[in-house]
């Protein structure tokens, strides 16, 4: 019985959903789970919250490797916490946005979360220059065609590509490397980006069916029964 008033319940939502987008009268209906499901995403919060909490504070009591790094990360939880339910520094008081210019939440944000999100993409681009290197090689083809494309857009974005190609007449400006970039951008890219759109919704639409249907269990943790 466990087991079957989860699936009856994923059917019932599932179904109401889908009819609410294409029949009005049931489009109310949809909007008010819609509610529902932002209800159990609050509790979602304080579950992902305490399972934080848990791991690092028995990372911390065991004093395995790295443990400073999640006392760090305790601080930080405890800090952007009370800063948000108190509104600390917050100008206009507790009844404020919490994300008032000048409250402690905003400064902590704008002077700590960003500046380390910021860092960690300027870091990326290492990896992400390491990992171009590697597969844009000319082994074939199609790593060719890539490898072609992508020096045309990475030189199409810098002032030396207009200056190479600013001899190309008026009539053939598409050959200019910066408006070849732009057509490779809006053209090709732009047809693969929408077909791999078009093959994510079909997955998408695959998995709801299964989760509705109740042939995919996993979130019940287990898919044999």
């Amino acid at each position: 019985m466990k087991r079957q008033v989860p699936v009856l319940i994923t059917f019932i939502v599932g179904t109401v959903l889908i009819l609410s987008v294409f029949f009005p009268p049931a489009e109310r209906l949809g909007e008010d789970f819609s509610i529902f499901f932002d209800i159990i995403a609050v509790f979602a919060f304080f579950l992902g919250g305490g399972n934080l909490l848990r791991i690092h504070f028995g990372k911390v009591y065991q004093k395995r490797e790295d443990w400073g790094f999640s006392i760090v990360t305790l601080c930080g939880f405890a800090i952007m916490m009370m800063a948000g339910l108190f509104k600390l520094w917050n100008p206009g008081g507790i009844a404020a946005d919490v994300a008032a210019p000048g409250s402690l939440f905003q400064l902590m944000y704008d002077w700590i979360f960003n500046p380390l999100g910021a860092s960690m993409y300027s870091l990326l681009a290492f990896y992400v220059a390491s990992a171009s290197y590697r597969a844009f090689r000319a082994k074939n083809i199609d790593a060719t065609i890539l490898l072609i494309a992508a020096f045309v857009i990475l030189l199409g974005r810098t002032p030396l590509g207009m200056y190479v190609t600013s001899w190309v007449p008026e009539s053939f400006s598409i050959l200019q490397i910066p408006n070849l970039a732009i057509w490779i951008m809006v053209s090709p890219n732009l047809a693969g980006q929408r077909a791999i759109m078009i093959g994510i919704a079909l997955g998408v639409v695959s998995m709801s069916l299964r989760l509705i249907l109740g042939v995919e269990r996993t979130y019940l943790g287990v898919d044999n029964e």
